[in-house]
């Protein structure tokens, strides 16, 4: 039997949790669809995800059709809950993009969009709510073709749109013409039998429409609605056919990524993964992470619904794993798996500080929040030591709620918020070179070079010093202690996007006194010096915004955006509507949400999504440090001499 790993999806209220239940129903795994609404639903388990009606932790489910065995993934849509994709995306064989027939591509779908592209997952496209008043699939998918992308595929048409018996009318092979014109854009013998006016036979169609959509060069588009399974029946045959099967060999080393971690009822933690190759058992010794290995105490497996436990898994499951104590998101499980990026949205541009209601529970409030750091590693959990402050990342302010629910109801701590802000940047605007030469009580010589690098690099170390010259665990200690200590610059902020170069390194006297130790703890001495020299630049982010108001609320709006430091484009009149694209400062963009609904009658509809940092403008923003990175020279020797 072959396994499909599937991810569901979709901008927050499209009605892709519904579409799931619609499914496992469809496949005979549960007697009775659940409601998004009523709270019984099977992947929307958590309380505040029931008394919300949204999905804040992605879940995975399971169904059989036919010799195709599907795990599928349940996916946030609400964009504070994004790093629950990203974890996401990088274990599936392909996903469902759901787009609702009445509000059509919002901004999530966009963004979802543009990322499946990116990293080419086979992709179906499903417009659901056919059946609700004010669904306008033609609409939607002259959206979806203009907005998304232009390489769609409809599989059919809606019946009916809007009606309580709107229904999916599959096309036949009477319109085969459609989809060879689409089909023959991305495949020149198609094509040139196409314009030649040479018969092509359904076979054929279906056979490139398979090699097409599973290339991520097409999207077929079905349409329907999980409330009332118009059009699922047609939508789960496309799944088993058109997306491809997991690959991997059984009898391959083991190879594996983490995309989740939870806590037990006892408090141990279970890892959810994905096997790309090897075979795993109960009480097999298993390396993750870097170098770590723990014995397997229990496992699970995805079938028909919920996990069930088992002795054994394979490459291409999804399995539930028990005993390894130590295991982070993100961990690989084997050997180690090549390529592909780790980050496939923005992090995080929103901070704040989070502090216990009562006093005397700060150790409490700490212990939880690394648990919960443990399941959201985005939320960056930091602790300014001189000021007893913690800080926490965030995406938006729906976030930060479920952050504090979660704290009350689980860890029984309850918790208050400061006034949330945006999270910064450095990047260097020159180039900073500095050395240091065995000074007390470090035995070691380092020299650095920092210099600007590429939009979006990163960080790149570099080396211009001789492999003789040191040990390669020496230019290890250097080189990560190089990227932590740029996780705050001269202004508190993480630095980003440069080149550091390692120009000068002796190692001293002996192994026993000359030891990467010492390179490490002198790296941000002449690190920070380096960047001083250098200069850097603080960035904030800034996201792209599209505004659709009436038209003739333009004229007022126009000021208000100006007085928010946006910078709209040329407005596009669509019939009484008005369309607007621009730039918006991330800290601006919840002024904007306030305020929109009165400027227009409520009838104001705004995307906004980060897209890039920009120089800040006006008085430089700055955060404390919280770590022994060097801005005083003298207190930073003392240090570490008191360390010893």
């Amino acid at each position: 039997m072959r396994t499909l790993n599937l991810g569901i999806l979709a901008h927050v209220d499209a009605g892709k949790t519904s579409l799931t239940e619609r499914l496992l129903y469809a496949a005979g795994v549960i007697d009775e669809i659940g409601s998004v609404d009523g709270g019984n639903t099977q992947t929307d388990s958590l309380d505040q995800e029931r008394r919300r009606g949204i999905t804040i932790k992605a879940a995975v489910a399971a169904f059989v059709v036919g010799e195709v065995a599907v795990n599928l993934i349940d996916t946030p849509g609400h964009p504070d809950f994004i790093a629950e994709v990203e974890r996401v995306l990088s274990v599936l064989d392909g996903a469902v993009l759901v787009v609702s027939a009445v509000e059509g591509v919002q901004a999530q779908t966009r963004v979802l969009m543009r990322t499946l592209q990116r990293l080419r997952i086979p992709t179906l496209i499903f417009i659901n709510k056919i059946d609700r008043r004010g669904a306008d699939p033609e609409r939607v998918l002259r959206s979806i073709t203009e907005r998304l992308t232009p390489a769609v595929a409809p599989m059919g048409v809606a019946r009916a749109a809007g009606e309580r018996d709107a229904a999916f009318v599959p096309f036949g092979a009477g319109d085969a013409e459609r989809l060879s014109e689409r089909l023959a854009e991305q495949d020149e013998a198609l094509m040139a039998d196409y314009v030649g006016g040479a018969p092509i036979s359904p076979g054929r169609l279906r056979k490139a429409l398979r090699r097409q959509t599973r290339q991520g060069r097409c999207h077929p588009v079905f349409l329907g609605s999980a409330i009332t399974g118009a059009g699922t029946e047609a939508l789960m045959a496309g799944i088993t056919t058109l997306l491809p099967a997991a690959e991997g060999d059984g009898e391959a080393p083991v190879c594996g990524t983490v995309f989740k971690v939870e806590r037990g009822p006892a408090g141990e933690k279970i890892a959810y993964a994905r096997l790309f190759s090897g075979t795993i058992h109960v009480r097999d010794w298993l390396t993750f992470g870097q170098d770590r290995t723990a014995k397997i105490t229990a496992l699970s497996v995805f079938d028909r619904g919920p996990a069930v436990a088992t002795d054994s898994a394979a490459a291409g499951q999804i399995v539930k794993l028990w005993g390894l104590a130590d295991i982070q998101i993100g961990d690989n499980l084997g050997v180690p798996r090549t390529g592909g990026p780790t980050h496939h949205f923005a992090p995080p541009t929103l901070e704040t500080v989070i502090y216990p209601r009562h006093p005397g529970e700060g150790r409490a409030l700490h212990a939880a929040l690394v648990q919960l750091a443990e399941q959201d590693p985005l939320i960056n959990l930091r602790q300014d030591d001189l000021r007893q402050e913690l800080f926490v990342s965030l995406y938006g302010e729906v976030q930060k709620e479920v952050i504090g629910e979660t704290l009350a109801k689980d860890y029984g701590v309850e918790a208050e918020f400061r006034e949330t802000r945006v999270i910064c940047i450095e990047r260097p605007t020159g180039v900073g070179t500095a050395m240091e030469q065995a000074p007390y009580p470090f035995i070691a010589t380092i020299g650095l070079r920092v210099e600007p690098g590429v939009v979006d690099s990163g960080v790149e170390f570099q080396l211009e010093v001789e492999f003789g010259s040191l040990p390669l665990a020496f230019h290890k200690a250097v080189e990560e202690s190089v990227r932590e200590t740029l996780g705050q610059g001269l202004h508190g902020w993480r630095v980003t996007d440069c080149k550091v170069t390692m120009t000068h390194g002796i190692r001293y006297r002996d192994w026993a006194t000359s030891t990467p130790s010492e390179h490490r703890n002198l790296t941000p001495l002449v690190l920070m010096a380096a960047l001083q020299r250098a200069g850097v630049q603080v960035c904030e982010p800034v996201h792209r915004f599209g505004l659709e108001i009436p038209a003739d609320v333009l004229g007022p709006m126009l000021p208000v955006l100006a007085k928010l430091g946006a910078a709209p484009g040329v407005p596009e009149m669509r019939g009484p509507a008005c369309w607007l694209e621009g730039d918006i400062p991330a800290a601006r963009v919840h002024d904007l949400q306030q305020q929109l609904p009165g400027l227009t009658r409520g009838e104001g509809v705004l995307e906004a999504a980060f897209d890039h940092y920009r120089p800040v403008r006006g008085e430089t923003p700055s955060r404390p440090r919280t770590d022994n990175n060097p801005l005083n020279r003298k207190d930073y020797l003392t240090r570490v001499a008191r360390r010893g």
